[in-house]
């Protein structure tokens, strides 16, 4: 079973209103290209970043913008759908079914005023380098880190992505969860995941003054020591006190390579795919497991994976 986060939408009052108008008023980003939704394609493979097929046939596209303002119960639930956002960091089995995502209609940056301070909101499917640039233009801090973390933000939500001590918690004021608003601390987000259930429609941010221009050369040498080559990014979890990529390759399985789908050379913890077209969710299963054993047979420790699987 795939359990990803979707992407969100506005349920509050007169926030359609609101995206419009910001956009209009401050011109944002209205020349920045978005990223399209992925196609569908016949292929083998697997392994979701650059360029390669993460559809198979089966896939659903969520084209009505949801308007109501109080939802208690909708169908767009994760029971019924696998909601994989961009497929970052995804692996998809060729048997899969009920895979969707949401159209560009989630796809927007608002403004909300309240007694205390601004909120941004941004809907799910707004890709991670509109809301970088949006936060830079706007000279707010805390997300800093996207300019270097592919995806949109209903997924990353999920994911709780970050990096190193910089994550998505640190400054989430709440989150849209299958039509009901969520303060942060309740959503049950964890290291590169999250505890609770339902599909993510959007998230508000606090409006915090003081872009980081001093992080980004440092978060840009975080990305230095990854490959370039299609890949599902992380595939495990960091282990407490210690990092997967060094155990798989104390266990020797660095460069380890299935059928062209293996560790990369690079950096271990990376699974990549040097046979598009030709590997398959199979044997990326295989590295997987082939990697779980010898670290728990050589350090007992259990590795879980980051990489979400679809199957």
């Amino acid at each position: 079973m795939c359990d990803v986060g979707g992407s969100f939408v506005n349920f509050i009052e007169s926030s359609l209103d609101s995206k419009k108008n910001l956009e209009s008023s401050l011109d944002i980003l209205k020349n920045l290209p978005l990223d399209s939704n992925l196609d569908s394609k016949d292929s083998n493979v697997e392994l979701s970043k650059n360029k390669t097929s993460i559809f198979h046939n089966k896939t659903l596209n969520f084209n009505q913008i949801l308007q109501s303002k109080k939802i208690s119960n909708i169908t767009l639930d994760s029971k019924n759908f696998h909601i994989i956002g961009k497929g970052n960091n995804l692996l998809v089995a060729p048997t899969a079914s009920n895979l969707a995502i949401l159209s560009n209609e989630f796809n927007y940056i608002s403004v909300l005023q309240n007694l205390d301070s601004n909120i941004i909101e941004i809907g799910a499917t707004a890709p991670s380098v509109k809301v970088f640039l949006f936060f830079k233009k706007h000279n707010l801090q805390g997300l800093e880190f996207l300019q270097h973390l592919p995806g949109n933000i209903g997924g990353l939500c999920n994911m709780n992505a970050g990096m190193k001590s910089y994550e998505i918690a640190n400054f989430l004021h709440s989150i849209n969860i299958n039509g009901e608003w969520i303060n942060a601390r309740d959503v049950g987000l964890i290291y590169r995941g999250r505890e609770s259930k339902g599909v993510i429609f959007a998230a508000r941010f606090k409006a915090i003054k003081g872009f980081r221009n001093d992080l980004l050369e440092s978060f840009k040498k975080m990305r230095t020591n990854q490959p370039k080559i299609a890949s599902c990014g992380s595939c495990f979890k960091n282990p407490p006190n210690d990092y997967a990529g060094r155990l798989i390759e104390v266990v020797g399985l660095k460069g380890f390579f299935l059928n062209g789908v293996g560790f990369s050379e690079i950096h271990a913890n990376f699974l990549v795919n040097k046979n598009v077209g030709n590997a398959s969710f199979k044997d990326a299963i295989n590295a997987i497991n082939i990697a779980k054993s010898r670290v728990k047979e050589q350090f007992n420790i259990t590795l879980e994976c980051e990489v979400k699987i679809c199957n």
